[in-house]
């Protein structure tokens, strides 16, 4: 039987895995609120479930994490962290300190298929997309090893996250929610090259989310373009 990875679906995914199971919805908050708040990455930590469910919870599913490789400080105060995916494939998150401002640059892809003369992303090629709890946990790991109080979110890392639209929109749903992340969208940014077909789908995503276009990658009639639907 193959798990299924908790932090890949929404709440109400997530309500609708648990009726399959036979348990009733509102358990999902509680799940949710274990992962996303209190950082829990096993089942059994949850103390205010019944033994019974941490137990069939177990069989059908586990929570996904990727494992830290290393850690960089510079001497601007900014670290990088290079994290391993269960494939062995390497991705990079990076927190940037600027006053009281601390963000955190999250990777969507492993690798990018653009190459952008201005970035290092794509030199070695394209490996894969992140999946949702990839992305995710992302920041859950650097909040565990750092507790640092991250105040901006920006999807800027290895990848372009439009190429990676529905998993990218999903975890900006789940960071979003406030059962799960609560972090407010004005506090997110995610930076595209120019992908139109998901800047447009984007927009109506319905959330207030900071949208950054780089034209260092356009030609001038995608800039006319970009520009149209920005």
């Amino acid at each position: 039987m193959n798990k299924k990875d908790v932090k890949n679906f929404t709440l109400e995914e997530f309500k609708k895995e648990l009726e399959k199971i036979s348990e009733p919805p509102y358990r999902a908050e509680q799940i949710f609120s274990w992962i996303y708040k209190k950082g829990a990455y096993d089942f059994s930590a949850m103390n205010n479930l019944p033994k019974s469910l941490k137990d069939t919870l177990a069989q059908y599913y586990y929570i996904g994490a990727i494992k830290p490789l290393k850690r960089l400080k510079s001497i601007d105060q900014t670290e990088k962290f290079l994290f391993e995916l269960g494939d062995g494939n390497l991705i990079e998150a990076v927190l940037i300190y600027a006053g009281r401002r601390i963000t955190l640059c999250i990777s969507t892809q492993a690798g990018c298929k653009f190459a952008c003369s201005f970035c290092a992303s794509g030199m070695n090629g394209f490996k894969r997309d992140l999946s949702v709890s990839e992305i995710l946990s992302q920041i859950l790991s650097i909040e565990h090893i750092l507790n640092p109080k991250i105040t901006n979110f920006v999807f800027m890392g290895m990848g372009e996250p439009l190429d990676n639209y529905d998993n990218v929109s999903k975890a900006i749903k789940i960071m979003n929610s406030k059962k799960a992340m609560a972090i407010a969208a004005r506090r997110i940014t995610v930076s595209t090259s120019g992908i139109i077909p998901g800047i447009e789908k984007f927009k109506k995503l319905g959330l207030q989310v900071n949208l950054s276009i780089s034209l260092h990658a356009a030609n001038n009639e995608l800039r006319d373009r970009l520009m149209s639907v920005n």
